[in-house]
């Protein structure tokens, strides 16, 4: 008896500890695609109840590989006036007032030997939320696609896009 009490335990601590790990594991997956920005920018806020379009602050992406980060001007240019009370605006006025750069911390990770063009894809038909998700109930931006290589390969195979290497392999 004493050993089956012993038994059940023993199970019992060693599934709260896989259980334990996993939580752990799941955590440090999602911290490592959600990394913590300098300011805390709301796109949810910014797409839902201003509703801005994602080319309105990533102007680049229709004629450029990236979408890259808006320039300060542009926050700048709404935020020298809207919302100037809010703790994640006074820093950008900050960076903006010392002619400082945002060192943003990249979401969005492919291997360097990936060529990856925004303006191909947009050209083609393709939605931002395709890739990145519903950002518009996103606080946080955050990587929701794997971009592995079965992802996009699985995503040309449905859109009839090419799948030679040398498409995406440079």
């Amino acid at each position: 008896m004493k050993d089956r009490i012993l038994s059940l335990l023993f199970n019992v601590y060693f599934g709260l500890f896989i259980l334990l790990l996993a939580a752990l594991g799941l955590y440090w997956h999602q911290f490592k695609k959600t990394p913590v920005q300098p300011i805390a920018f709301p796109h949810d806020i910014h797409v839902s109840k201003v509703g801005l379009d994602c080319t309105f602050c990533h102007e680049n992406v229709e004629r450029s590989i990236h979408a890259g980060v808006p320039p300060m001007e542009k926050c700048m240019s709404c935020h020298e006036a809207a919302a100037t009370d809010r703790p994640e605006v006074q820093k950008l006025t900050k960076f903006w007032n010392e002619k400082q750069p945002i060192p943003w911390v990249k979401v969005h990770h492919l291997p360097e030997h990936v060529y990856f063009s925004h303006k191909r894809h947009i050209k083609a038909g393709l939605d931002c939320t395709q890739c990145h998700g519903e950002v518009k109930v996103m606080r946080t931006m955050r990587q929701v696609s794997s971009l592995r290589m079965g992802w996009c390969v699985s995503c040309h195979q449905e859109n009839n896009a090419p799948r030679d290497c040398y498409v995406c392999h440079k």
